[in-house]
């Protein structure tokens, strides 16, 4: 199955494939099977090879705009080495942070980014969503590179999106395959250049999949990578470039600073510059503020479905709460687990918060069920309770992935959320293990498990 993604201008993006059991890698040349080409279509990806080959040759103002997790970092980074390998002069690239708590499409951030006056932007690992322009400017070009669920976009933009081919490449592997052959055609480009695409590929990979993530087919064979450079050190390099974003300071720029002037993952780890101590003195800030936060007993939806945990913080450790106990928590009819922080964004009255799919529920046997849970439609679902809630909570609710999702809302529009999800009545199951139709859910019970482990 296929289907065309179009900008809200109408204009055609790329074709983007989905579900096959069969790959062709993009990039690897010809594979034994061409029934679909992953980890998006050979037309979207040469589309976007030609983009960043203009922008390099057009030698014009560039903006780069990277996310601030690891994957987005790294597939920042090898965007941004690929360009200058290709001849734009650094000093035409910029490279842009949004600030804690917004996105590109707030109007403050967008009229940050018009004021760099780029004629060429690239958006990578940022998620999507349909709406203007991601600048008023008719001689600019944007390229997104991501791996979001969206099948909408701003206008005007062209996509390079992984969210429709499954396995879902994360936006370092997608970003890897993207460059690769471009860095491997230019003069300019060395061997340690493509050694550092390797291991960037590979710690974004690892940020978003986990440290255990398996290099097989169709991702790209990292397996002398992972030797060279070791799983322990990559893993470690990782949860220091995931820290400073998660700081009340939000620290963003020291990871940037530090992933792209350190030579290798062995000096992003054992280095005493005073990048890296930053680094390091930002993880154990948020070691801390986990700690602290993390105790908060759970309350469960009417359905027994939900979790909520309620914490206040200005440091971005909801996800990781919500993590944690999603991996512990258990319950007969568990399968989200919310963490809700009315603290991050002091003087707001918003609430942010993170939803993860409960360990338990992928587990107790259901496993047809078990890959049915959406968190990102179970949000809507519950939103479509309360007349008018979800459009009242606008485009940053319930984003992100299927499996892993949350929001930025007014806390009013949160605690009526909370209480729609409070409301639901159990439904009645029928019994039978390979019963899919929901009909009644019997009276909840919980037990936690060593959730007070370290992460």
């Amino acid at each position: 199955m296929t289907k065309r993604l179009r900008s809200s201008d109408n204009t055609a993006l790329p074709v983007i494939s989905n579900r096959s059991p069969e790959y062709q890698s993009e990039g690897d040349g010809p594979g034994v099977h061409s029934a679909q080409q992953w980890p998006v279509s050979k037309d979207a990806m040469s589309a976007a090879r030609t983009f960043l080959q203009e922008c390099a040759s057009a030698r014009q103002p560039t903006l780069l705009l990277p996310d601030k997790d690891a994957d987005g970092l790294c597939s920042g980074l090898i965007l941004y080495h690929t360009l200058c390998a290709l001849g734009l002069p650094p000093q035409l690239l910029t490279v842009h942070f949004v600030a804690k708590g917004s996105n590109v499409h707030a109007p403050d951030e967008r009229a940050q980014l018009a004021s760099y006056q780029a004629r060429y932007l690239v958006l990578v690992d940022q998620g999507s969503r349909p709406g203007p322009p991601i600048v008023d400017s008719e001689e600019a070009k944007v390229l997104i590179v991501d791996h979001h669920a969206s099948d909408s976009f701003p206008a005007n933009a062209q996509v390079l999106s992984a969210a429709g081919c499954e396995p879902v490449a994360t936006s370092s592997t997608l970003a890897y395959l993207l460059c690769r052959p471009l860095v491997a055609s230019a003069d300019s480009a060395s061997s340690e250049l493509k050694e550092r695409l390797e291991y960037l590929c590979v710690m974004g990979t690892m940020g978003d999949l986990g440290a255990g993530f398996k290099w097989e087919a169709p991702f790209p064979d990292m397996r002398v990578c992972m030797k060279r450079w070791t799983k322990k050190a990559l893993a470690e390099a990782v949860s220091l470039l995931n820290a400073p974003r998660r700081t009340a300071r939000y620290d963003v720029i020291a990871a940037w600073d530090a992933l792209m002037h350190a030579s290798s993952p062995r000096e992003l780890v054992s280095s005493s510059a005073p990048l890296i101590k930053r680094l390091h003195a930002a993880r154990d800030e948020v070691r801390r503020e986990v700690e602290r936060c993390t105790h908060t007993a759970p309350m469960f939806s009417g359905d027994g479905r939900v979790a909520l945990i309620r914490i206040s913080s200005t440091a971005q450790v909801h996800p990781l709460i919500a993590t944690r106990w999603a991996a512990t928590l258990k319950s007969a009819r568990l399968e989200m687990v919310m963490c809700a922080n009315d603290g991050y964004l002091p003087g707001e009255a918003k609430t942010n918060f993170a939803c993860r799919i409960a360990r338990c529920a992928l587990t107790r046997g259901q496993t047809d069920d078990a890959r049915e849970i959406d968190v990102m439609e179970m949000l809507k679902q519950y939103a479509s309770h309360v007349l008018g809630l979800q459009s009242a909570m606008g485009e940053d609710f319930a984003r992100g992935h299927r499996q892993a999702s949350g929001g930025i809302v007014m806390t009013a529009h949160f605690e009526r959320l909370w209480n729609a999800m409070k409301e639901t009545e159990p439904e009645i199951r029928e019994a039978g293990p390979s019963q899919k139709k929901r009909k009644a859910w019997p009276s909840q019970g919980n037990t936690l498990e060593s959730w007070l482990r370290k992460t």
